[in-house]
Parts: structure tokens; C-alpha cells; sequence
């Protein structure tokens, strides 16, 4: 994105995906269609430049083709311009999306972290002693976090997820090793392989990301999420929890 884009920041895209997580919730969307739209939104910035002005077009017309590729019931087109305080005309949203279609050549499905997260919390589940539904929540909520981060898309889907798992557990019980080779086994991934990203999401998790915003931690600060957002978090994780001897 950075050698293609003149006018958009990583700032003004953690802005953008930050306000489409309130959208994703107002319309009551499924997790994979607000990681899709993410994908999608990324893909067409590297490839394509873009001014300011449409950032936000970019991003609805994104939502609306994910909500179309998993949602039972997607919301029309008319709501993805109401969102936007009918900023943008519904001619406009079709043909963003008819700009977004083409440059993704009309390849809809990509593996993203949450896809992983699922298979990765079950695994974590099994041999845990940690409170299921916390473990699961607490993991989404640090997954989620990542997608407003623009450098940790240096790291695959995969090892976010595990890397959210690792973290998870550690801030659920912070004297245990958070490993084991159950989890290994299961995301092909050692504790060394998993160092820098977890530490990145450590720091994102216990500062937050550059541009202060809230809709993901607000989300996660709810009841039904177990209240994982005002968890303390320990300010370093101990060096030997990513020694793969611990496996």
C-alpha cells in the first residue's frame, strides 16, 4: 500500500476499518464478513491508488460484496449508503464494487485469521484449563484488533490466529506456559516461530494501535464478549515461554 498510495495513510485505513467494525455490528454481520472486507479493502490498495474522499467508499462497497459472499440476509445497497449519512449515491456503491470485483478477478474466498482462529480455539480448548468462552472471546478480541494494524500484514492469517491464541492464554494465566505440543500439532507453529508476533500484538493490546480508537475495545467490553477488553495485561511476556523446549 505505502508505494502505491499518495493520499491514503495507515492511519486513515485503521480509521476506516475502525468504523466499519461499528458498521459490522449496527448490521449485525457475521466475523468473516468484516475479516473479508479487510482482505478485500487491502488487496484493492495495493493494486489500485485511491484518494481520501473514496477511502470510505472503498470500504463499504468492500462490505457489501463480503456481506453478499456470507451473510444469510446481507443488507441492501441502499443501507450501505444510509451508514454513510447518504455521502455516496447508490450508482456510486456499484460501481466501486464493479471497480473492487474486477481487480480481485472475482476471487471472493481467502483465508483469513478467523478462519484459523476457529480451528485453533479448539484445539486450545481441549487441553485447557481455561474458561472456554473467555479463551475464545479473549483470542477474537486480539485477532480483531490486528486488522487495524497495517504493519502486521506482514504475518499470515495462520499465525496471527495462533499468535492470538498464544497471547490469549498468556493473559489468562500468566504464570503458565502458554504452549504445549497439542497446539503446535494443530497450527504447525513453535513458540520461537510465534515470538515477534505475539509481541506485536502484545504492545497493540496493551497501548492500543498509532490512532486512538475504540469501536473494537468498546465491542469487547460488553457482557456477551465476557468483558475480555478490560483484562490487565502483564507488561512483558517471560523470554522462556518461547523456547520451543517448553513444547
Amino acid at each position: 500500500m505505502e508505494t502505491i498510495q499518495k493520499d491514503v495513510t495507515s492511519s486513515m485505513r485503521a480509521i476506516l476499518i475502525d468504523w466499519l467494525v461499528e458498521v459490522a455490528e449496527e448490521y449485525r454481520l457475521v466475523p468473516d464478513t468484516l475479516y473479508l472486507t479487510v482482505n478485500y479493502i487491502d488487496r484493492y490498495l495495493s493494486g489500485n491508488q485511491i484518494n481520501r474522499q473514496r477511502l470510505q467508499l472503498l470500504g463499504v462497497a468492500c462490505m457489501l460484496i463480503a456481506a453478499k459472499h456470507e451473510e444469510i440476509c446481507a443488507p441492501h445497497v441502499e443501507e450501505f449508503c444510509y451508514i454513510t449519512d447518504n455521502t455516496y449515491f447508490r450508482d456510486e456503491v456499484l460501481e466501486m464494487e464493479a471497480s473492487v470485483l474486477s481487480h480481485l478477478k472475482f476471487e471472493m474466498s481467502a483465508p483469513t485469521a478467523k478462519c484459523f482462529l476457529r480451528r485453533f480455539v479448539r484445539a486450545a480448548q481441549v487441553c485447557d484449563e481455561d474458561p472456554p468462552l473467555h479463551l475464545e472471546s479473549l483470542a477474537n478480541y486480539v485477532a480483531e484488533l490486528s486488522l487495524l494494524e497495517y504493519k502486521l500484514l506482514c504475518y499470515s492469517p495462520s499465525l496471527i490466529a495462533a499468535a492470538a491464541i498464544f497471547l490469549a492464554k498468556f493473559i489468562l494465566q500468566p504464570t503458565k506456559y502458554p504452549w504445549n505440543s497439542t497446539l503446535s500439532r494443530y497450527t504447525q507453529y513453535k513458540p520461537s516461530e510465534l515470538c515477534d508476533c505475539v509481541k506485536a500484538l502484545h504492545r497493540l493490546f496493551s497501548v492500543g494501535p498509532v490512532v486512538n480508537l475504540a469501536a473494537i475495545r468498546e465491542k469487547y467490553s460488553q457482557h456477551k464478549y465476557k468483558f475480555v477488553a478490560k483484562r490487565h495485561c502483564p507488561a512483558s511476556i517471560p523470554a522462556e515461554f518461547f523456547r520451543d523446549a517448553t513444547c
